[in-house]
């Protein structure tokens, strides 16, 4: 990355942090312990500030100090459902809310038709899943026991212990899966 545009990248993002945390110049800069004509001047671009002040401006926000630098990203992205991954599992449609990975979750739809089964795929060693009930009923086996859940229930178990997942109902479940891995030391 270049200098180019340097100083006004820093202005746009202190402005736009700033902005979202309903701050005034005044405000942020005591936070930051700057004058408040330094902040001023950081939010027009028309500051050349040293790592010292951008640190303790980071500090402030609450944001890493390359977010304060790195190129503006888009306030939003659509995602239409056939960009979303999606899988077949036997008769049973698994399919990614996460579009950009997540470290350390994993979040699924799925949609089970009537009287099918998923056999969950155990996970690391002190893994959390969350299974949440949308539509119909689906019924969890795990660690020995069976929990039925309906529309709005949610069970929360050990994801790296065998699992299952199954619709007895006569029409479609739909369920979401949040697994919670384990970081890795």
């Amino acid at each position: 990355m270049g200098t180019e545009g340097l100083s006004e990248r820093i202005a746009r993002s202190l402005k736009t942090l700033r902005d979202a945390r309903g701050l005034t110049q005044e405000q942020i800069a005591r936070l930051a312990g700057v004058p408040r004509a330094t902040w001023a001047n950081l939010e027009t671009g028309g500051g050349n500030p040293t790592l010292a002040v951008l640190h303790r401006v980071a500090q402030a926000l609450q944001v890493p100090l390359d977010e304060l630098i790195a190129q503006p990203r888009a306030a939003c992205r659509f995602y239409p459902r056939e960009k979303l991954a999606e899988k077949k599992r036997g008769n049973v449609t698994l399919r990614s809310l996460l579009p950009d990975p997540l470290p350390g979750m994993v979040l699924d739809r799925m949609e089970l038709p009537p009287r099918s089964q998923l056999t969950g795929v155990p996970h690391m060693p002190g893994t959390r899943e969350y299974l949440s009930c949308e539509v119909g009923t689906i019924v969890l086996a795990a660690a020995g026991e069976r929990w039925t859940l309906h529309a709005g229930d949610v069970v929360v178990f050990r994801g790296d212990q065998r699992h299952s997942y199954s619709n007895p109902g006569g029409l479609v479940a739909v369920g979401y899966s949040v697994v919670l891995l384990v970081p890795v030391s």
